[in-house]
């Protein structure tokens, strides 16, 4: 069965389905939102992902959008006889993002496909189309089935910084690794140790510790910018983590001998993310 691109926008509700054959879907304008077997996130225009066959997925456009769908059945001619060696890149969903060169044979592959109803076309041209971008692209994913890589976790950090007097979500922290929420959270717990909310809570007690310490700030700005409702909660947090509110630490520190906090406990008082 030969191989069909496409061009279509998505709907903005979400749906979801899976299919017996492989799919590509690249973004070229707009965007999209993806999920598949726990792996999702935003794809922007000139980005893409790889939807093996049988694997059930989540998605829908967002605002305009227009994305290029590549349908390849696995006895293709794309992915057939010495193409054979491209099926590979389907053994494992993933998100990509198309470079300079890739970019300007999609504008040639657009080109051709307008030309798909003129008379004397060859056939199986949307199989020739397909696997020359499926080389291409394998050649600049590597190998697929490699375990997934750690979390950038000091890019994680400096968004934190950036947004830690947001409303700030795990689900914000698992869209910069385009991962789900449920699986952004268990890779987070198993390479650190800790939830992304006990982890997250950390880094704004550690951030309030140095500004009561360091700063002449009010409590209540030290609150608000480090992602605290109010000064009460600021205060009741510190309790739980450090054992002595922002004030006690503050003014322990103008004594000749200061009072000591106890060392930061994460687990002293669960307070969720939304």
């Amino acid at each position: 069965m030969p191989s069909t691109i496409r061009r279509i926008p998505l709907e903005s509700a979400t749906r979801h389905h899976a299919h017996d054959f492989h799919q590509i879907v690249i973004t070229l304008c707009g965007a999209s939102e993806f999920e598949i077997k726990g792996l999702g996130g935003r794809v922007n225009a000139f980005s893409g992902c790889i939807v093996p066959a049988n694997h059930e997925h989540y998605y829908s456009g967002s605002g305009y959008n227009r994305q290029l769908i590549l349908d390849l059945p696995e006895d293709a001619p794309a992915l057939t006889g010495e193409q054979r060696e491209l099926v590979a890149l389907f053994d494992a969903p993933r998100f990509f993002a198309l470079d300079a060169s890739l970019r300007h044979y999609l504008a040639f592959m657009e080109c051709e496909l307008g030309q798909t109803d003129s008379p004397g076309l060859p056939p199986f041209q949307h199989d020739r189309l397909a696997a020359t971008f499926l080389g291409a692209l394998k050649g600049r994913l590597g190998n697929v089935s490699d375990p997934p890589s750690r979390l950038d976790i000091r890019h994680l950090d400096r968004y934190i910084q950036q947004h830690m007097a947001d409303n700030l979500r795990v689900a914000d922290l698992a869209k910069l690794v385009c991962l789900s929420e449920a699986h952004f959270s268990e890779r987070f717990r198993q390479q650190t140790g800790l939830s992304p909310w006990q982890y997250v809570k950390r880094q704004r007690l550690h951030a309030a510790h140095q500004l009561v310490v360091q700063s002449q700030l009010s409590l209540t700005d030290i609150a608000l910018q480090t992602g605290f409702a109010n000064q009460s909660a600021l205060s009741h947090a510190f309790r739980r983590g450090y054992g002595l509110s922002p004030r006690q630490l503050r003014q322990s520190r103008r004594l000749s001998t200061p009072l000591t906090s106890r060392p930061y406990n994460p687990l002293a008082e669960p307070v969720k993310l939304n």
